[in-house]
């Protein structure tokens, strides 16, 4: 099984559509808080539809407390500020895909804390900032998924 991390997501419907996706293809999602927006809230309850009963979610207080949940496990953060293609790694096992918020990415010291090779990107046209959040978790989740043979899907 592979993991899914979002850094302090903002908009609940990224994240609802993020939990029906871990649903399907049973990833485990973590986030790390503080959240944009309330757990019970009505827009994320709606984007997840029925789904958060079979995707299995985990919250952590701060990063701190994620990397200590994290440890060893290779954590791949998907950034705008990567260096190498997210198709261009061979996915393993246990993998933490570390996404930032939809505002801000991720943060300065965590693209300190990790090796070059561990900071993927998505290609995109110049000149555009980013693409949307569940878009670019289900691209890069769906890739990884692919590259381990679709275990446990059918």
């Amino acid at each position: 099984m592979l993991n899914i991390a979002l850094f302090e997501p903002k908009i609940p419907q990224n994240t609802g559509n993020i939990i029906r996706l871990t649903a399907n293809n049973g990833y485990h999602l973590h986030l790390i808080e503080p959240l944009g927006f309330d757990f019970e809230e009505k827009n994320l309850r709606r984007s997840g539809l029925d789904y958060f009963d079979m995707a299995k979610i985990s919250r952590y207080p701060d990063y701190q407390a994620f990397l200590f949940a994290m440890q060893g496990n290779r954590i791949l953060a998907i950034t705008t500020k990567g260096s190498h293609l997210y198709s261009n790694i061979d996915y393993q096992s246990g993998d933490v895909l570390l996404f930032g918020s939809e505002t801000a990415g991720l943060p300065s010291y965590i693209h300190q804390s990790l090796p070059s090779e561990h900071q993927l990107r998505i290609p995109m046209h110049p000149n555009n900032r980013s693409m949307n959040l569940s878009n670019a978790v289900a691209l890069v989740s769906y890739e990884s998924w692919r590259q381990l043979g679709f275990v446990g899907g059918e």
